[in-house]
Formats: C-alpha cells, structure tokens, sequence
C-alpha cells in the first residue's frame, strides 16, 4: 500500500481510535529498534505468516531512511532452496535476547511451543510486541500490544450510528498492519502543526513516490 492509499485509508478512519493507535504502537516499534541499530524480529503463527508486513516494513526502512526497521521474518516452515532472508526458522527464537525486539503477529492464538518461546526471549531480555487478535496470554508475554478485534458479522445498518463507527467496523489485521508499517517510518507524531510540519509531510510524500521500490520479496 503505497503513501497515497495510506492517507486515505486514514481519512476514512478518522474519528476512530485507529489513526493514533497505530501510531502509538509504530512509536513503541521504532524506539525499540533504532537506539539499538536494528535487531527486529518478526513472526506469526503456524497458520499465519506476516510477510506482507515484513515486505512494507522493509519498504518503510529504505523510503524512510531508517534501515533499523527492516525485520527478519522468523518462519516456522523453512524449505530447502528458499532464500536467505526466508530461510530463518523458529530455532533464530533460542538465542533472542537483550537488545533485540520481537514483534509477534497473532491472529489466532499461537500454538504453546511458540508461546514459550516468546517468554524464554523475554526473559533473556527481548522485547516483545504483539499484534493481533488480544489473546490474554499473548498480550500478557508483550511489552506492548495493539488489538484487533475479529470482523462483526454482516447486520443490518445502524440507521443512527456513531461517528466513525462504520469505518472502525470494517478494519482487519491487514488494514492495521499497513497503518502500523506507514506510520513506523514517519519522524514524529503529527502532534507539531504549522508550515514547517506540512513541508516535512509532503517533502516525504514526494519522495515516497517518486523513489523506486527495493526488491520484492
């Protein structure tokens, strides 16, 4: 999702909590990863692999100029003859520790090997970030988390809805994923307003468009 579909994808969700949530979880992110050069690991579940947000996240660190948030994907099914940056199976996990970030994407709850592996990261003295579906012992192993809640099953419309109800409503894992990796590779929150603000945002939009993408996945 490129900077464009981004900042509209913003613009439908304003008024909900997603804007600022992601960019509250994307600062957890980048404050993990920069002061310590790097060291972000990235997995999901045996049923779910986030490549999708590995592949944005390294969009982010070449257009952003912030290498350090350009992850290893931690996969649980290696195959022979993948490539390097897709050969890196769970055993990477044991030797987690003490200056490195370990961000977990669960849409589901993961199986008990991969959660014990989690905790013994923690205590080596990872940190761990959480995204996905709330499940308490996850959230509880994460130093941080962002909940997604699973969508609502089709009803009919609220004929009074409150403002910014039908947009949070239709959000998925997905959707957040790209809010989270966008707003990772912004400088700042967008709390500063005023000129020099604007041209720092548009100078980044320019540049997000007119800079070629690096190497697909």
């Amino acid at each position: 999702m490129d900077a464009v579909r981004v900042a509209l994808l913003r613009e439908v969700l304003a008024g909900t909590r997603w804007p600022a949530a992601t960019r509250r979880f994307a600062a957890s992110l980048r404050s993990s990863v920069v002061p310590h050069g790097g060291g972000l690991l990235l997995v999901g579940t045996r049923a779910y692999e986030p490549w999708h947000l590995a592949a944005h996240l390294v969009d982010e660190a070449a257009w952003s100029g912030r290498p350090e948030l350009a992850p290893l994907l931690v996969r649980h099914r290696v195959r022979p003859g993948d490539p390097a940056h897709l050969a890196v199976g769970l055993g990477r996990l044991q030797g987690a520790g003490r200056g490195e970030t370990l961000l977990l994407v669960a849409p589901e709850r993961p199986d008990g090997g991969l959660l014990e592996r989690v905790h013994d990261a923690r205590r080596a003295g990872a940190t761990v970030l959480a995204l996905g579906s709330g499940d308490p012992e996850v959230t509880g192993l994460a130093h941080d988390a962002l909940t997604v809640d699973p969508p609502e099953p089709e009803r009919d419309p609220d004929p009074d809805p409150e403002p910014g109800s039908e947009s949070a409503r239709g959000i998925d894992l997905d959707m957040v994923q790209h809010l989270v990796s966008a707003a990772a590779g912004e400088n700042s929150l967008p709390s500063t307003r005023g000129r020099r603000r604007l041209r720092d945002r548009l100078s980044r939009l320019a540049d997000q468009l007119t800079s070629p993408p690096p190497a697909r996945w």
